[in-house]
């Protein structure tokens, strides 16, 4: 069987960052690589629960909200995938980055918070998401961002 795109990159050796993963059309996925892969430092489900919700209304109320196609977290605790289409590399970083400053300023209550709006909303904690999104925004202000993986 042929494997997956995301199978053939080489976790031993990817840093945090944003990468291009796959573009299929007009859409891109990016790898909002939070974490290095198999550090033994991932995210727990309260962390992850919660940026997902906080990450996806803002970006979805960005200058690119009408070509947000999905976000949402890897399997593996290390970050999230965001579909872009029609997406501009330095537009989507500044993007990105602009969410994560609003959810770091967002003094309020998570959005979907409530048993109506979400399967398990017990989980999610505003200050472990904006933990991580300080730690992730650092690390994208500290660096060149080539979208590549090598």
């Amino acid at each position: 069987m042929e494997k997956i795109t995301s199978f053939t990159v080489d976790h031993t050796v990817l840093d945090e960052g944003i990468y291009v993963s796959r573009v299929d059309g007009d859409i891109t996925t990016y790898d909002l690589r939070t974490r290095k892969p198999n550090s033994f430092s991932f995210m727990d489900n309260s962390t992850m629960h919660t940026l997902e919700h906080m990450f996806a209304t803002f970006v979805r109320n960005s200058k690119i909200a009408d070509d947000v196609i999905y976000f949402g977290p890897m399997g593996c605790q290390t970050g999230f995938y965001l579909l872009i289409r029609n997406a501009d590399n330095k537009t989507v970083l500044e993007v990105v980055k602009q969410v994560l400053r609003d959810i770091i300023a967002y003094d309020g209550e998570v959005f979907g918070y409530s048993e109506t709006e979400c399967g398990n909303y017990r989980t999610l904690c505003l200050d472990n998401a904006k933990n991580e999104c300080k730690n992730y925004l650092a690390i994208l202000e500290s660096k060149h961002h080539s979208f590549m993986y090598t």
